[in-house]
């Protein structure tokens, strides 16, 4: 019997050890996904003053949405200062605003603003210059999912690209949680938001720039050459890279897959792509 005992009593023990870390868990669980509520609450500005004055100020946003048919005073102001910055207007119904807002108090007009600062293209060719190396480029076409767009920053800066690039429309901007999950990369890698992803690519290509991009259909990726200026396009995590986009590279790689599924996480894809171009360049010439 008294070993039969101390069995009981040490399976009692842990049993209450492992309710107590499942508990533990649970609310460390709800602690982060409040945090992240709060993340949320903190990038958005809602109301009229507070909008406008944040684009006056020169603060950057993401997107700006606007009651659809109110075309008052303030209303238009706001658009104005929105276009300065190129900022993305949505106009939408009163449900939408009612849905966004944390507060209820949003006069018609919710903005996102960006947890960073967004750069140019330029500067991104500059920082290639001056470290004298070939410009390495990643552009984005639609990643719509934030933890992607972060892990993929975080993976551009230790890849050694000297920037990435996102389109305005149909995709996630710097949001705090791209900022959390790029782990500070986003203190050192440039991001450029622009309007027009392919025109783009034909602008980089007059100063030298090879674009491939990634597809299932394409040519492996260990028998492309990937060396010199090169952009590195990834698509969107359900469709992929869009056609246009796709017409404009030059190459069109695969990346080997043995498994019985037939597709990789948009992030992990830009990350064994962009190692295959680090792994070239560190080839002999």
């Amino acid at each position: 019997r008294k070993p039969g005992n101390q069995t009981f009593r040490i399976r009692k023990k842990t049993g209450n050890q492992t309710f107590r870390i499942r508990k533990k868990q649970k609310h460390y669980k709800k602690f982060q996904e409040e945090q992240e509520k709060v993340k949320v609450e903190e990038s958005m500005i809602e109301g009229r003053n507070a909008v406008l004055e944040a684009f006056r100020a020169g603060r950057p946003m993401d997107k700006l949405y606007i009651l659809d048919g109110c075309r008052d005073g303030p209303i238009q102001s706001i658009a104005r200062e929105a276009r300065k910055q190129s900022t993305l207007i949505q106009y939408v119904p009163r449900e939408r605003l009612d849905q966004l807002s944390p507060s209820g108090k949003h006069q018609g007009v919710i903005a996102y603003a960006a947890a960073y600062a967004y750069a140019e293209v330029e500067d991104m060719l500059h920082a290639a210059e001056e470290k004298n190396e070939p410009p390495f480029l990643i552009l984005l076409d639609g990643i719509e999912d934030p933890h992607n767009l972060g892990a993929i920053i975080r993976t551009a800066n230790l890849a050694g690209a000297h920037g990435v690039i996102i389109p305005k429309r149909r995709a996630v901007g710097l949001t705090a949680v791209v900022a959390k999950v790029s782990a500070g990369a986003l203190n050192y890698t440039p991001v450029a938001k622009v309007t027009n992803l392919s025109a783009t690519m034909e602008e980089l290509k007059k100063q030298g720039l090879w674009f491939v991009c990634a597809d299932m259909g394409g040519e492996s990726m260990y028998k492309l050459n990937l060396r010199g200026p090169i952009g590195l396009v990834i698509g969107n995590e359900g469709e992929g890279v869009g056609s246009r986009v796709k017409e404009t590279c030059d190459m069109v790689a695969s990346i080997p897959m043995k498994g019985q599924i037939d597709s990789l996480n948009a992030s992990v894809a830009a990350g064994v792509l962009a190692y295959e171009i680090v792994r070239q360049r560190l080839l002999p010439s």
